[in-house]
């Protein structure tokens, strides 16, 4: 398995241009962000002290998230949000300019919760132009888009909270470039058989996270027993990257979350 570390939620103590520094030095070849900025689109100085940032470390940027919104305020993604398409759109340019520039393959598209006022069947008309929208645009630069089940214990109505509903999701845009982002934590938190959908989606898996239920700490720290899933994926033919996307031991000091490894 190779491991990315995800410097969103790990080194987050940390300013933003000094992470990947810290996560090669602690001996990754890989990291992953969500999306780093409050704008839809940073500015020219932000994004290029972020893109030299990746590439000083000497690292692959392996995951980029779209804008979530306002995730203090309760937002949990703006692709499904009926009234902030033109949002969604312009920071798409923004995200696939930047995975562009480092090599980024894969763009996670956060789906979003239900809007009062809007009916859910808009909001997943929405969702799904956004998304085709989005695997256009990927696909010029050669990258996928990202769709992911998210637990409804942790974000109650979350509209994807199966794997079976991703899938839809998925199908639904029509494009070969959308695929599945199968993150342990939450499959084992919605009470899914991990192993069974792993094996299931093994032709839809685009990219793998890790946490350990219940409390999202690192490997070892819950329930899930991750050694034979990761041998099960070894065994598939999966060669992708695993993010690290778990609480860090020491908020003040995640260099010392990696100990299970």
């Amino acid at each position: 398995m190779r491991f990315d570390v995800n410097c969103s939620i790990l080194y987050a103590e940390l300013p933003l241009v000094r992470r990947a520094d810290a996560a090669k030095a602690a001996g990754f070849g890989g990291v992953e962000f969500w999306w780093p900025w409050d704008a839809m689109a940073p500015s020219d100085a932000e994004a290029d002290a972020f893109v030299r940032s990746i590439a000083d470390a000497g690292l692959e940027l392996v995951s980029l998230n779209f804008h979530t919104g306002d995730m203090a305020a309760g937002d949990r993604g703006i692709v499904s949000h009926p009234a902030r398409t033109r949002e969604f759109r312009e920071n798409v340019a923004a995200c696939v300019d930047i995975a562009a520039r480092t090599g980024c393959t894969r763009l996670n598209a956060p789906y979003g919760l239900r809007v009062p006022g809007a009916h859910g069947a808009e909001q997943d008309a929405v969702a799904i132009e956004n998304l085709a929208f989005a695997a256009r645009a990927a696909a010029g630069i050669g990258a996928s888009v990202l769709v992911e089940a998210i637990n409804s214990v942790d974000i109650p109505g979350f509209p994807v909270d199966t794997s079976d509903k991703a899938l839809a999701v998925i199908e639904a845009t029509g494009a070969g470039n959308v695929g599945f982002l199968a993150d342990l934590y939450h499959l084992a938190k919605m009470g899914e058989d991990v192993a069974d959908v792993l094996s299931d989606c093994r032709e839809r898996i685009r990219h793998v996270q890790v946490a350990d239920p219940p409390g999202r700490g690192a490997p070892g720290t819950g329930t899930l027993d991750f050694e034979p899933l990761f041998r099960q994926l070894a065994g598939q033919g999966y060669d992708g990257w695993v993010g690290l996307e778990y609480v860090p031991v020491d908020p003040a000091d995640s260099a010392t979350s990696f100990g299970w490894l």
